[in-house]
């Protein structure tokens, strides 16, 4: 089952008229985090290592809502934490579908069973499920037995009741690539529309620091599976553009592009992305857009950046390079990723001593979190 039409029309065409009126920088999908609170305690996980009252915070539906509006991204995904955690999140769901807006609600599904009839089956609205492999790959990559049998079952039940289904895989260190191809093959036979990968991104405050790919390890990897797919003839459907995954198999040299997928959480608009957590924040969109300096951020820019080639970071440039080039992505979307000869050569770095220096990770304690504004609850 493919992306439905409605999506890639309404989506193509926003994109369009961005690029008509001149605008450089404009959103593509709205990364609304309403929680940092988990029922999980994942080894590649940064987003958990709060203070418990900071845990306990939630956004509120109404300024949920009004971020999506600030904002104004075609696609939400709602990452978190857990977001069924989020007692409201019917309510945001349900508003940002009524805005016609695109709701990937990311979850690990162990709550989904319990809390399924709360939500109405919707072209606007996907579960996007996290598993990161087969049942002992996932259930050692969350650090809880059992949780890729419910993840299954959960998938099976929103299929069955109608619901638009995806599934949210992130590769670490360790990954064999005919595992990884086993694992796409068995998710392709639960009905899934698609699959949404990427490597991992180092986490600063990760419990585990051991489990994360560098750059050319992550590109080997990704060539590696598509080869084993090829070499199957696998018939694997990503939700992604497939100039995205032409990108993590080591063939284009991106930049990535930010400002395409900003966050907004209980601290406000996060800077510069969904990845790093200590940059600051800014108290409306305008203002993220308006005074962020972006061109500190990158690869090759910025040293926290460099290991990166996340989806949330560069899915933003592939699509820009689609436009830019339809000819060679659909080359590329037809006959999939090039996985041999020589790869894309890296950015070039442009940072010096002085800006690795800042880069020296400091202790947890010591990190200054923002204040909660009186608006968040």
């Amino acid at each position: 089952m493919a992306v439905p039409l409605i999506q890639q029309v309404k989506v193509a065409r926003y994109i369009l008229g961005k690029k008509l009126s001149g605008e450089k920088r404009y959103p593509l999908v709205l990364m609304l985090e309403p929680l940092f609170q988990c029922n999980l305690a994942c080894a590649g996980c940064g987003k958990i290592d709060y203070p418990k009252e900071i845990l306990q915070q939630r956004v509120s539906v109404e300024d949920a809502l009004r971020a999506a509006d600030e904002c104004g991204a075609p696609m939400v995904s709602i990452p978190g934490g857990e977001p069924l955690i989020h007692k409201e999140m019917p309510q945001i769901v349900a508003g940002l579908v009524e805005r016609k807006k695109f709701v990937y609600l990311c979850t690990n599904a162990i709550l989904l069973t319990k809390h399924i009839d709360e939500y109405a089956a919707s072209p606007y609205l996907t579960f996007s499920i996290h598993l990161d492999g087969l049942k002992q790959r996932h259930d050692e990559s969350v650090c809880q037995e059992g949780v890729f049998e419910k993840a299954v079952e959960a998938i099976k039940l929103a299929r069955a009741r109608g619901f638009r289904v995806t599934i949210n895989c992130t590769l670490f260190s360790g990954e064999a690539p005919a595992e990884v191809a086993d694992f796409f093959d068995y998710v392709m036979t639960l009905g899934v529309e698609g699959i949404t990968v990427s490597p991992g991104y180092s986490y600063q405050h990760a419990p585990r620091q051991d489990v994360f790919l560098g750059r050319t390890q992550s590109k080997s990897l990704f060539r590696n599976v598509f080869k084993e797919g090829k070499r199957r003839h696998s018939k694997w459907v990503f939700n992604q553009s497939p100039m995205f995954l032409d990108f993590i198999a080591g063939n284009q040299s991106y930049q990535c592009t930010p400002w395409a997928n900003p966050t907004y959480n209980v601290f406000g608009w996060q800077r510069p992305c969904y990845l790093l957590v200590d940059e600051g924040y800014a108290k409306s969109y305008r203002e993220l857009m308006e005074t962020t300096d972006w061109d500190s951020y990158g690869v090759g820019k910025n040293p926290k950046c460099d290991n990166c080639m996340a989806h949330c970071g560069f899915e933003g440039t592939a699509v820009n390079d689609t436009f830019a080039h339809p000819l060679k992505a659909a080359k590329v979307a037809m006959f999939g990723p090039r996985t041999d000869g020589p790869m894309a050569p890296d950015l070039p770095i442009l940072y010096g001593d002085r800006a690795a220096a800042t880069a020296v990770k400091v202790p947890v304690a010591a990190i200054r979190r923002p204040a909660v504004s009186s608006s968040v609850r």
